[in-house]
C-alpha cells in the first residue's frame, strides 16, 4: 500500500534555500557546490535537482525570497504610527535573529557576485529597486518629512538611509561575534535615531537640542 505524500514543495524549497544561505555565507557562491548544499540540508543532490535546475537557479530563488522579505518588512514599517518607528523597524528587521551574521554575509557576497555576473546584477538591482521604492514612499507620506528644512527630496533621503543601513550590514560581517542579538538591535536603534534626527528634525530644533 502506498504511503501518503508528506513532502511539501514550499517546505522542501525553504529547506534547500536555508542550507544554501549557510553554504554561500561560509564559502561564497563559486566555492559552494550542489553537494555542499545537499550535505548542509541533509538531503540527496538528486532531490535538490528536483526543485532547482542548477546553482544559478538557487541563487535566483534566494534573491527572490530576499525581495519578498524586504516587501514584508516594508509593509510592517508602513503600519508604524511615526516615521521614526518605521525606520526602527527597517533597521532592526533581522538583527535579533540568530542567523543575522549569516544573512549579512550572504548579502555582501550577493553584491560581490553582482559585480561579476550580469544575471545576478539584474537580480540585485531588482531587489534594490523594491527596497528604495518602499522607503521613498514611506518618507514621501510622512508628516515629519514635510516639516524638515533639509531641502532633500524623499528619494535622496531614502538613498542616505539605505547607504547607512548597508554600512551597518558590512560591520556585522566584519565583527559578527562581538555582539549579542540584543546588543546588535540596540546599536541599530541608536543609529536609526541619530539618522532620523539628522534628516528629519527641523534645523531650529536641532540647534537647541
Amino acid at each position: 500500500m502506498l504511503q501518503p505524500q508528506t513532502d511539501s514543495v514550499p517546505d522542501r524549497r525553504c529547506q534547500i534555500l536555508d542550507a544554501a544561505l549557510v553554504c554561500f555565507a561560509k564559502r561564497g557562491f563559486h566555492q559552494t557546490s550542489m553537494h555542499d548544499i545537499s550535505a548542509e540540508a541533509g538531503i540527496s543532490v538528486g532531490l535538490i535537482y528536483r526543485y532547482f535546475e542548477n546553482k544559478e537557479a538557487v541563487i535566483s530563488a534566494m534573491a527572490d525570497r530576499h525581495k519578498k522579505e524586504i516587501s514584508e518588512v516594508l509593509q510592517r514599517a508602513k503600519q508604524a504610527p511615526t516615521l521614526l518607528e518605521s525606520l526602527e523597524i527597517l533597521f532592526t528587521a533581522h538583527c535579533c535573529e540568530e542567523e543575522s551574521p549569516v544573512v549579512s554575509a550572504f548579502v555582501v557576497d550577493l553584491y560581490s557576485e553582482a559585480s561579476r555576473n550580469p544575471q545576478v546584477a539584474d537580480l540585485v538591482r531588482d531587489v534594490l529597486e523594491t527596497a528604495m521604492a518602499g522607503v521613498t514612499e514611506l518618507i514621501s507620506k510622512a508628516p515629519e518629512a514635510q516639516n524638515t528644512t533639509r531641502g532633500l527630496s524623499p528619494i535622496e533621503m531614502a538613498e542616505l538611509i539605505f547607504a547607512v543601513a548597508r554600512g551597518m550590514l558590512m560591520l556585522d560581517v566584519l565583527r559578527p561575534q562581538e555582539m549579542t542579538a540584543t546588543e546588535r538591535r540596540e546599536r541599530q536603534l541608536q543609529v536609526a535615531r541619530r539618522l532620523w534626527s539628522c534628516l528629519f528634525k527641523p534645523e531650529a530644533e536641532l540647534a537647541y537640542a
